[in-house]
């Protein structure tokens, strides 16, 4: 694709290559199918990379509320132009759990606001908000180059701050956030350890499942000696 499409011709190409089958397939891995086609991931990647970066096209599409086209959105905008307001109204929006981590992992974690709206959101109630919070964190431990130790030590405070949230959307990105953060280096798994065991030791099932599921992989010997 090397003119210029609209909303409506991509929104087309979408459509017709919806999968019923897939929809359902989805929603029993926990993904609201309501506005989505059903369009696999590899399938939205290429079609990203025939676009090109586009923000104003990414705006757009975000706009149709459509689950693949705002995937799509996340592909194609350009995380330089991504301002604290977007990234405050796109995480009101996220109602499910592939969403809201594929944002993360696309666009959100290469924005210069990445930290601090990580630490903003995970402060928040709603489900998804919190859940990108952790999800940057996560995100942010495997492919940041400018965090410090530090940076990621404040996280492992809100590890343990959070631990005790039952929703099974919020658990396992707590979860995901503690074990990036314990690969990322010798020093910062020795925290994350730390922090696992406390999580084992609480009264919370959430915290323990979130300690233990953690554990196993900060100790494995893969892990250390990758990291040594």
């Amino acid at each position: 694709m090397s003119k210029e499409f609209s909303v409506d011709e991509i929104i087309k190409i979408l459509r017709h290559n919806k999968n019923p089958k897939n929809v359902e397939g989805m929603a029993k891995f926990g993904i609201n199918p309501e506005f989505a086609l059903g369009i696999s991931m590899p399938f939205l990647r290429n079609l990203g990379k025939q676009i090109g970066k586009n923000h104003n096209l990414a705006i757009e599409f975000w706009k149709t509320k459509i689950h693949e086209a705002q995937i799509l959105a996340t592909i194609i905008d350009d995380p330089k132009l991504v301002t604290k307001s977007q990234m405050n109204s796109w995480v009101k929006d996220f109602n499910s759990w592939d969403l809201c981590d594929q944002c993360c992992m696309n666009l959100f974690r290469k924005s210069e606001f990445a930290f601090e709206k990580s630490l903003e959101w995970l402060e928040r109630k709603e489900e998804f908000v919190k859940r990108a919070g952790f999800a940057l964190a996560a995100t942010l431990a495997v492919h940041s180059k400018y965090l410090t130790n530090e940076d990621f030590e404040i996280y492992l405070q809100k590890i343990i701050e959070k631990s005790d949230d039952e929703r099974n959307f919020v658990k396992k990105a707590v979860n995901w956030a503690l074990r990036q953060i314990g690969k990322r280096n010798i020093y910062l798994n020795k925290k994350a350890i730390e922090v696992s065991e406390k999580l084992i030791n609480s009264k919370s099932k959430s915290a323990k499942w979130i300690g233990k599921d953690a554990l196993k992989e900060l100790t494995s010997e893969k892990i250390l000696v990758r990291i040594s």
